[in-house]
């Protein structure tokens, strides 16, 4: 393992000294609202939407994940990390709020979770009966955890409860990354591309942290 795979994880030095979620997805609305006032960028196709509408509901269950891990846990540096996501992903909803009132859309659609992902064929929601699948299906396949499991981690305490935290959070950020992989072929809005690459990074790197803590904590 190299010296930058084992160095503890360090938060990105805004995440330190944000004055808390609240204020990161407000300041993140007004952005979001503003930004694209007096430009030419063109306009938001069907998987632009789709990203934000979905990626709001995703960013969401982060957001709980890792202050409830926040709140609990006596792991310094996990404390960092959940910190980190939780005001990251607040300040991303925030800014896709803003982009989808900008857009002058309603903040959800009609359309199933991830359908903007079936444009180029390459994902199939289906439920196990070959029915359209349940809600709590596509939530799964995106990487969220259940109901279950968000009551299990709230219940956990100790090494119990990092390892589950980091566990829950690794599937959660590789479905957000799927979710991007998919914007990245279907999406046509400059800032939406952009955003959701520096996402994909961020999370990318957050993955590598919380492996390296299972490591450390033997949670296998």
């Amino acid at each position: 393992m190299s010296d930058e795979e084992s160095a503890p994880y360090r938060p990105r030095p805004w995440a330190l000294i944000a004055l808390g979620i609240l204020l990161v997805g407000g300041t993140a609305f007004a952005i979001g609202r503003f930004s694209t006032f007096g430009g030419a960028e063109p306009g938001p196709n069907a998987a632009d939407v789709g990203f934000a509408r979905d990626m709001q509901v995703h960013h969401a269950q982060a957001v709980e994940m890792a202050m409830i891990e926040y709140r609990a846990t006596s792991d310094e540096e996990l404390r960092l990390i959940s910190y980190d996501i939780a005001t990251a992903q607040a300040q991303q909803s925030g800014q896709m709020f803003g982009w989808i009132v900008n857009w002058g859309l309603p903040q959800r659609g009609s359309d199933p979770l991830m359908a903007w992902m079936a444009e180029d064929g390459g994902h199939d929601h289906g439920g196990s009966t070959g029915e359209p699948a349940s809600e709590d299906e596509l939530r799964a396949e995106m990487g969220m955890a259940s109901d279950a499991e968000l009551d299990e981690l709230r219940a956990a305490t100790g090494a119990e409860q990092d390892c589950l935290f980091t566990e829950l959070m690794i599937r959660h950020h590789t479905g957000a990354i799927e979710m991007v992989d998919a914007i990245q072929r279907l999406g046509g809005d400059p800032i939406v591309l952009r955003t959701a690459e520096g996402m994909a990074e961020s999370q990318e790197r957050e993955i590598q942290a919380l492996e390296s803590v299972r490591a450390r904590l033997a949670c296998d």
